[in-house]
């Protein structure tokens, strides 16, 4: 799991939904320009890892063996994710026809095809296509009915904890909300660790990213169906918020959460002063390395995160990651979809886990046994459910500033979590009903 590691580091800006897709048949799709089976296109991308063989070259290889036609070339993009949106936003509202094919974060739809940044897959691939993915993959992609990411390899929340501690307390993995508090809280007391429990509660996309998590073990969302509207301040909505609140008072968690990151919440973990961490899949290979430096080598393991008691088990996970774009000005779609559909297919996919340790969006491969044995994270991601951030609106910028402000907020005692989520309604109602792209 080092290269995962490598690769969040790497990719720390990403993450860290929208309406269900309406793909149409292929035999509505609008004609395509170029060649499907030759041709050269350019592939931007950032460096997926820090460490070893290279994931783009190694699959522009396997596919330029499938396609011995097509030519890929490789632009490396910025590490950095807001100066490769930045770049993007540059190179293609000048109307550039390359590059033809761009990997990008998964809460870019709403804004870039809102703008015209990329072109809408769905009208070009069938309903078929996307019913592959992980369920809410393709939902995270969609804007405006239409999707306009491929998922090409994701990030997710996940549980770790400490085998020896629950271990000395006969206590099992928890698998709801409740339970976590509970064992969390014990720990301390005891003073097996420090901390029972750290996450993202600072006041920053990470804290949107958690939230997301609560809500949607709750039975909450964000947006209407329309993406034109709150429907924050629920009953689901106060029970998410008022739990993350008691995390707080009880104990369970500490006051200091409310300005943690995730480099903060992962140096907590690995240096052994708590005994659960919410993180994504980087935390188990950055925990079981010594040079991190980590002192629970070896002591760590992952799950999938609680939901709540007598909800659904188990929670939910937001979802982060990469998805692959097609400039809407490319001359070679055709080609550009022939490349797409390798990169997310089988093949592709399988490399990405077995090889590189990342999350496949596949449904089938992520949760085949040889993925779901090469290791523990891959295993967790099997059993996860996935849960998009709001993206489906173009204005998803301030729809996160408006949760995780507001929530914030309520973890830090300054309000109360009805008047939070009030706060934060009414902020998402005048951010969606704007008619701007959100660039």
């Amino acid at each position: 799991m080092a290269t995962a590691a490598a690769s969040a580091v790497l990719l720390a800006a990403t993450a860290c939904g929208g309406s269900s897709s309406s793909g149409s048949g292929t035999s509505s799709a609008p004609a395509v320009s170029g060649s499907a089976t030759s041709g050269t296109i350019t592939w931007w991308a950032s460096p997926i890892t820090t460490s070893g063989s290279d994931p783009r070259t190694v699959l522009i290889k396997k596919f330029e063996k499938a396609y011995p036609k097509i030519h890929v070339n490789l632009q490396s993009a910025p590490t950095d994710t807001d100066t490769n949106r930045s770049s993007l936003i540059t190179t293609i509202s000048g109307g550039a026809t390359s590059p033809d094919v761009y990997m990008g974060d998964v809460i870019w739809p709403g804004q870039f095809g809102k703008a015209g940044l990329a072109a809408p897959l769905s009208k070009y691939l069938p309903k078929s296509y996307f019913s592959q993915f992980a369920p809410g993959l393709a939902q995270g992609a969609t804007y405006n009915g239409q999707v306009y990411g491929a998922p090409f390899f994701e990030d997710e929340g996940f549980l770790y904890y400490r085998k020896d501690l629950l271990a000395k307390e006969h206590m099992k993995v928890p698998t709801t909300w409740q339970q976590l508090e509970s064992e969390a809280s014990t720990l301390t007391k005891k003073k097996d660790a420090k901390y029972g429990y750290v996450w993202e509660g600072d006041s920053y996309e990470g804290l949107t990213c958690d939230f997301m998590e609560y809500l949607g073990s709750a039975g909450g969302t964000v947006l209407n169906s329309g993406m034109n509207g709150s429907t924050l301040n629920s009953a689901a909505g106060k029970k998410a918020l008022s739990f993350m609140q008691s995390l707080i008072t009880s104990g369970a968690s500490p006051k200091a959460v409310t300005t943690m990151q995730e480099p903060q919440a992962m140096s907590a973990f690995a240096s052994g002063q708590s005994a659960f961490l919410r993180n994504w899949d980087y935390g188990y290979s950055y925990a079981n390395t010594a040079s991190s430096p980590s002192k629970v080598v070896g002591k760590v393991g992952v799950a999938p995160l609680p939901g709540f008691a007598g909800g659904t088990s188990p929670g939910t996970s937001t979802i982060g990651g990469w998805n692959l774009y097609i400039n809407p000005h490319s001359k070679h779609v055709a080609a550009d979809l022939t490349f797409i559909k390798w990169m997310t297919g089988a093949t592709a996919e399988k490399t990405l886990a077995t090889q590189f340790s990342e999350i496949p969006t596949l449904q089938s491969v992520r949760t085949s046994s040889g993925v779901v044995s090469s290791n523990p994270v891959l295993a967790a991601a099997a059993k996860t459910r996935l849960i998009p951030r709001p993206a489906g609106t173009p204005q998803y910028a301030k729809v996160s500033q408006a949760i995780y402000t507001n929530v914030n907020s309520a973890l830090t005692g300054s309000a109360q979590p009805g008047p939070a989520l009030s706060s934060a309604s009414s902020a998402i109602n005048s951010a969606v009903s704007s008619s701007g792209s959100g660039l």
